[in-house]
């Protein structure tokens, strides 16, 4: 970004240390004279005037819908494959000189993937709801046995994400640890596909599977692991089959989902920012598209072929994101 002054910040300090709140380098013939930057609710408006050799040009640019797509988009296409959203989506603003949409938008675009899981995995949803029915009755039923190993294996994740969230907060949303954790849980990841057996199946479930897979998620905290990749790992190393490595983190995605997007919720419901609930609500729509798109390909994917163009892929981004953080 080029070094103009900002009559707007403290001290007239550059632009360069303002990369999160400011646009990066404009065309090479644009040379950025000032900036006049406003908040209007949860919209970010810049008044800008841009000089060329022949003219001079001025207006009013609002980004808050063309940041709510890119987030939606990320979101939905990343949230089930094994390569980090939460990772992608603090990446988004750091990239794209946006200030850090926070966990907020994100929860939000979370509760639009959780749509895309219930519909695409309806069978299962169904399968453990008329199971949790018959047990009510006094019935024993697999359904229910599933039902509760998703439960079991989802409590690990609410008590570390409890104190996660109570002590360390945003505290490991930086570049240097999502680069780090993209790189080296992408290659655990490749190393559980190429080592791990293909002889289990999601009804084959113990108690003991739940609760190291449960744990593995805990893991996912940290942004760059990526839920559904550490998960999968953990199933893979467990001898699952690949699709039904996937299929059993995609329905522990589900009260996962569902316990986050509460808690934020609530937070949002308080905030009395209608404005805000309002785009989160359209990231939502927007993420399930994309979402429910992004399942069917991957889970296609799974039944005929291995987790190695994801390895590739976070082993591509990872150097890049380290390089990123040291070098430049």
């Amino acid at each position: 970004m080029g070094q103009y002054a900002c009559p707007i910040c403290p001290k007239n300090q550059n632009h360069r240390a303002h990369r999160a709140t400011l646009f990066h380098e404009h065309p090479c013939n644009l040379v950025p004279k000032w900036y006049n930057i406003r908040f209007w609710g949860s919209n970010l408006n810049v008044l800008y005037r841009l000089e060329t050799n022949n003219a001079v040009s001025t207006g009013i640019l609002n980004v808050t819908e063309l940041n709510i797509l890119v987030l939606a988009l990320v979101q939905g296409i990343t949230e089930f494959l094994p390569i980090s959203s939460s990772g992608h989506l603090v990446l988004v603003p750091i990239f794209g000189g946006w200030p850090d949409q926070g966990l907020m938008m994100d929860v939000a675009v979370h509760i639009g993937t959780l749509g895309a899981v219930l519909i695409y995995f309806w069978r299962d949803v169904w399968f453990m709801l008329r199971g949790l029915i018959r047990f009510t009755k006094g019935k024993s039923d697999p359904g229910a046995k599933l039902a509760f190993l998703i439960i079991f294996a989802t409590i690990p994740v609410i008590v570390a994400g409890y104190f996660f969230n109570e002590y360390l907060g945003d505290r490991y949303r930086t570049i240097e640890v999502i680069g780090w954790t993209t790189l080296g849980f992408g290659f655990l990841l490749y190393i559980s596909d190429k080592i791990g057996l293909t002889i289990r199946r999601v009804e084959h479930t113990t108690i003991v599977d739940a609760l190291l897979i449960g744990l593995a998620q805990c893991i996912a905290l940290i942004p760059g692991t990526s839920r559904s990749g550490i998960t999968m790992t953990a199933a893979r190393f467990l001898g699952y089959e690949r699709i039904d490595a996937a299929r059993f983190s995609m329905l522990l995605s589900i009260p996962t989902i569902i316990g986050a997007g509460a808690l934020k919720g609530w937070e949002l419901y308080k905030s009395g920012n209608v404005q805000l609930t309002n785009d989160a609500m359209t990231a939502a729509g927007l993420s399930f598209i994309a979402a429910f798109i992004a399942l069917a390909i991957m889970m296609a994917w799974l039944r005929r072929a291995s987790f190695t163009p994801f390895f590739i892929y976070r082993l591509c981004l990872g150097c890049f994101l380290l390089y990123y953080a040291y070098f430049v």
